[in-house]
């Protein structure tokens, strides 16, 4: 098995590389203009930002800013849970990470941590601690953590007339935790998708948002190797795929606190996807 199949293939839990993604990749942008590094964004006055739909009215996917102006980056988390893990949470599994959370914080780092529905109703202190505060943005990956697309890394498949239906449960979720900062944005589940599930998504009004750098965070043991594969990969306006989920992905937290200094270090600012998205608009 090659590195990259290694880090995309899964079980229950999304790892996300661009390669995964059966919609295709794009090559990160080169230019930048250095910026020192900032602490909590401003929130945006008008709402989050999202794309309009693609050809063919399917669901816009954002990958990276091309032509990013500013060294930007945005270290993004997803939060994996499938239906059926509850008995393992139950019993001691952390699907959660508060001390990755409480890095961020201590780092001052804005994050959009990208949380399943089922990870919401199992940790709902946690999802409205998150969600309240504004350095993070709450977005949407899946209800269940099932896949939108046929052999995607031994994911369960969500029917195609469900799609929208999971993606709509997961938002309601969020609602009952008394998550306050939500964002209309997508992940799909192992990053992997095509035109019927664009499709079927269209009317849920979502963003789908992807990456171009992978950590390789889920499964590591090594946190330095995690870091220096970020740190190798990200260029202005990078989307960054991560993990909150410590039993999976147990060096994250040490690796963003190799990670951020480096990066602040070159001149990056840490934003939330809604502020690259936005960016991406007038790139």
């Amino acid at each position: 098995m090659t590195r990259t199949a290694l880090t995309c293939a899964l079980g229950a839990l999304a790892v996300g590389a661009a390669a995964c993604a059966g919609g295709g990749t794009a090559p990160p942008g080169p230019g930048h203009t250095p910026r020192p590094a900032a602490s909590r964004p401003a929130a945006a006055p008008s709402g989050p930002p999202t794309l309009a739909p693609g050809p063919a009215g399917l669901t816009p996917v954002f990958t990276h800013v091309p032509r990013a102006r500013e060294r930007t980056v945005a270290l993004t988390f997803d939060a994996d849970m499938t239906a059926d893990e509850g008995a393992r949470a139950a019993a001691g599994e952390h699907f959660d990470n508060p001390p990755l959370i409480a890095a961020l914080r201590a780092l001052r780092v804005p994050a959009t941590v990208f949380m399943t529905g089922r990870w919401a109703e199992q940790y709902p202190a946690q999802a409205r601690d998150i969600g309240a505060d504004p350095l993070f943005e709450v977005a949407n990956h899946s209800y269940s953590h099932y896949a939108f697309t046929g052999d995607c890394y031994g994911l369960p498949t969500v029917p195609a007339g469900r799609m929208r239906a999971d993606v709509e449960r997961a938002f309601a979720a969020f609602r009952r935790a008394g998550i306050k900062r939500v964002v209309p944005y997508f992940r799909f589940p192992g990053g992997c998708y095509d035109r019927r599930a664009l499709r079927a998504l269209t009317p849920a009004g979502v963003t789908a948002v992807q990456w171009d750098v992978v950590s390789g965070d889920a499964f590591a043991t090594d946190a330095d190797a995690v870091a220096r594969q970020v740190l190798d990969g990200v260029a202005p306006g990078s989307v960054v795929v991560l993990h909150c989920t410590r039993s999976a992905a147990p060096t994250t937290e040490r690796a963003v606190r190799t990670v951020v200094p480096a990066l602040r270090a070159r001149g990056f600012r840490f934003v939330r996807v809604s502020e690259l998205l936005g960016t991406a608009r007038t790139a």
